[in-house]
C-alpha cells in the first residue's frame, strides 16, 4: 500500500525520528541496519509474486504488547521481560508485510488516559508539547501523528485506542470486543481489553484491522463475525447524540466543536435525535470506581506489592487499592454491567448508531500533574463504558476546536456492528467506506429488492451492502409476472438465447440469505447467475412455468427500464 520502497520508506523514517527529537515516544527502538535487511528481503518477496497487502509499511507496538525477541516493559522497567513470542494481532500484521519498527511508551500497565504515568517519561502531544498525548497508548498514538509510521498498535480498556486518537486528529479502531485477539497482551482487566489500530486515515486504519481480526485458540475471550453480522447502515443515517445535559462534562471549546460537528452532519442530511445516556454514563464510574478494577490487581497486583523503584505512584495506587475490593461487590457490579447492557441495546436498537464527543477536553501536563485522577477520570466520560457494555467503536476527527486544537468524535456500536460504524465515520470524515467485513455472501437482485424499489427494505433491514452495478450473460429472459407488488422474473434459457440483464448485487450475511430463502414466496427462487464478467453467484429467479404465463420483457434489459417505459 505504500507508494515508497520498504528500504525507502525505512530511511525516512529514522531520519523523522531524529528531526523530531521525541525520545519518550519509544522504550526500545530496534536497529535501523536490522530493520534495513528485513526491508531488503521484503522487496525480494514482492518481486517475487508474494502476496503482502501491507508491503513496507511500518509499525509502532504498544509496549505492552509481545514483539518475539524485544522486552516486554508494560512501562515498568522491572516488570520487563523477553518475549519469546509475537502477539497475534502484530504477527497477522508482519506476516501481510508490515515491519515492525519498535516498542512504544505508554501510561504504566495501560492504566491511565494521560499519557505521563511512566518511568520513561511523560509523552508530549505531538503538536503542542506542552499539552498531553493521551493515554494509556500514548506513544503509538504520537508516532503515527509524527508520521514516522504508518499504523500503531494500542489497546483499549477504558478508551486508551480513541482518546489518544481524538488529541492527535488521526484515527482510533476499537473492533468489538474479542474480534481482535488479545494473546501476548499484558492484561489491564482481561474480559475488557482490547487490542487497537491507530492511523492518519480511516481506509489504512480498516486495511489494519482487518487482518488482525479473527479468533485465535491461544485466546479463550477472542470470537469471530457471527452469522448475522450486519454489513451497512441505513440508506439515511440515523445518529443519536447525546442530551446538553449529557454534555455538561464537556469543556466550552469542546462543547462547541461537537455543536459545529454536529450541525455539519445535519445540512448533510442526517437523521440526527438526542437521548438519555446517563445509564452508559453511570456504568462508565464502574471501570475505576467499581469493583471490576479488582481484575487490574489479578493482572499485575503481586507485582505492584512488591513496591520496586519504577512504579508509578498514581497507578500503583490504584491497583494495589483494588486489593481490598471483595466478590460480592464484583458480583453485584458484573449483574449491574448485565442490566445496562440491555439498556444499551434497547437506546441503539432504533439508531445506526450513538455519536460521542471522544474526550472532554486537552489538558496541559502541567495540569495533570497538579491533579492526576480527577482530569484523568473526566477523560474517560464518554469512553469507559464501550467495553464494560461490549460496544464497538470508531474515532475521527471531528471539526476543529475555535482555537485551531484537534477535537474527535466517535461513533458507538453494538457489538458486532464494526462495519456500521465504520461506514458511518467514513462519512462522517468524507472518505469512501472502507469494507472492514468480509464475510458476506454476493446475492444478485434484479426487481422489486433494487435500491429505491419497494422492497429493498427488505435487503435494509439485513444490514446487506451494496456492491455494484450487474449484468447476467446472455442466457436469461426477463418477464413481468403478475404479483403484488410486480416482479420480474428472471429465467436462464442458454447460451445466446436471452440478453445480459441489468441488476445489482449486495452483500448479505449467511443468515440473512437463509432467512431469505426460508421466506421466499413462489414463483420466486434464489439460483446460481452467470454475470458477464465471469461471476457466479447467487441470485433470484423464478420457476420456468411462472415465466412461460408471464409478459416477455427481456427487450428492455432491466426491470427500471421496463418501469419508466410503462
Amino acid at each position: 500500500m505504500s507508494a515508497i520502497t520498504p528500504t525507502a520508506r525505512v530511511t525516512a523514517a529514522y531520519a523523522r525520528i531524529a528531526e523530531v527529537d521525541r525520545p519518550e515516544v519509544w522504550i526500545t527502538l530496534r536497529a535501523q541496519d536490522v530493520l534495513a535487511a528485513e526491508a531488503v528481503e521484503l522487496e525480494r518477496r514482492v518481486a517475487a509474486g508474494a502476496d503482502l497487502p501491507l508491503a513496507g509499511l511500518l509499525v509502532a507496538v504498544k509496549d505492552n504488547v509481545d514483539l518475539a525477541g524485544l522486552p516486554t516493559t508494560a512501562a515498568c522497567p522491572e516488570f520487563a521481560y523477553e518475549a519469546t513470542e509475537t502477539a497475534a494481532a502484530v504477527q497477522r500484521l508482519v506476516t501481510a508485510g508490515a515491519l515492525v519498527l519498535g516498542k512504544t511508551n505508554l501510561d504504566q500497565f495501560a492504566t491511565g488516559l494521560v499519557g505521563t504515568r511512566s518511568p520513561y517519561g511523560a509523552v508530549r502531544n505531538a503538536f503542542y508539547p506542552e499539552l498531553i498525548s493521551g493515554g494509556s497508548s500514548s506513544g503509538s498514538a504520537v508516532a503515527v501523528a509524527l508520521g514516522i509510521v504508518d499504523l500503531a498498535i494500542g489497546t483499549d480498556t477504558a478508551g486508551s485506542g480513541r482518546v489518544p486518537a481524538a488529541l492527535h486528529g488521526i484515527v482510533g479502531i476499537k473492533a468489538t470486543l474479542g474480534v481482535i485477539p488479545t494473546h501476548g497482551v499484558v492484561p489491564a482487566c482481561a474480559d475488557y481489553d482490547a487490542v487497537t489500530v491507530f492511523a492518519a486515515g480511516l481506509e489504512l486504519a480498516v486495511a489494519a484491522a482487518k487482518i488482525m481480526a479473527g479468533k485465535d485458540s491461544r485466546d479463550p475471550r477472542s470470537r469471530g463475525w457471527p452469522t448475522d453480522v450486519r454489513l451497512a447502515p441505513s440508506t439515511e443515517p440515523s445518529l443519536a447524540i447525546p442530551r446538553p445535559e449529557d454534555l455538561e462534562p464537556l469543556s466550552a471549546p469542546y462543547r462547541a466543536a461537537f455543536t459545529e460537528t454536529v450541525a455539519a452532519l445535519r445540512d448533510q442530511g442526517w437523521r440526527i435525535t438526542e437521548v438519555d445516556i446517563s445509564p452508559l454514563l453511570d456504568a462508565a464510574r464502574l471501570l475505576y470506581d467499581g469493583a471490576i478494577v479488582a481484575q487490574r490487581y489479578a493482572a499485575v497486583g503481586e507485582f505492584v506489592d512488591k513496591g520496586v523503584p519504577g512504579l508509578d505512584p498514581t497507578v500503583a495506587g490504584i491497583i494495589s487499592a483494588a486489593k481490598e475490593l471483595n466478590a460480592s461487590a464484583y458480583a453485584q457490579d458484573l449483574d449491574y454491567l448485565a442490566t445496562a447492557r440491555t439498556t444499551a441495546t434497547a437506546l441503539l436498537a432504533d439508531f445506526d448508531g450513538l455519536l460521542l464527543p471522544t474526550t472532554t477536553e486537552h489538558p496541559s501536563i502541567a495540569e495533570v500533574e497538579a491533579d492526576p485522577l480527577a482530569i484523568n477520570r473526566r477523560l474517560g466520560t464518554y469512553t469507559n463504558f464501550c467495553n464494560l457494555l461490549d460496544l464497538a467503536a470508531v474515532a475521527v476527527p471531528g471539526k476543529p476546536t475555535a482555537q485551531g486544537l484537534p477535537f474527535g468524535v466517535t461513533v458507538v456500536v453494538p457489538a458486532f456492528a464494526d462495519q456500521i460504524a465504520v461506514d458511518l465515520a467514513a462519512r462522517i470524515t468524507g472518505t469512501p467506506p472502507p469494507l472492514f467485513i468480509e464475510t458476506g455472501v454476493p446475492l444478485a437482485v434484479f426487481g422489486a429488492h433494487l435500491r429505491n424499489q419497494p422492497l429493498h427494505w427488505q435487503l435494509e433491514q439485513l444490514g446487506a451492502r451494496f456492491a455494484g452495478e450487474i449484468t447476467t450473460t446472455d442466457a436469461y429472459r426477463l418477464t413481468a409476472l403478475d404479483t403484488v407488488p410486480p416482479k420480474p422474473g428472471l429465467v436462464r434459457h442458454g447460451d445466446g438465447q436471452g440478453a445480459p440483464i441489468r441488476g445489482e448485487l449486495f452483500l448479505i450475511s449467511p443468515a440473512g440469505l437463509g432467512r431469505f430463502l426460508a421466506e421466499l414466496p413462489p414463483p420466486m427462487a434464489l439460483t446460481s447467475i452467470d454475470l458477464s464478467d465471469g461471476r457466479c453467484v447467487v441470485g433470484f429467479a423464478c420457476t420456468y412455468d411462472a415465466a412461460v404465463a408471464a409478459t416477455d420483457i427481456t427487450d428492455f434489459r432491466g426491470w427500471v427500464a421496463y418501469l419508466q417505459a410503462r
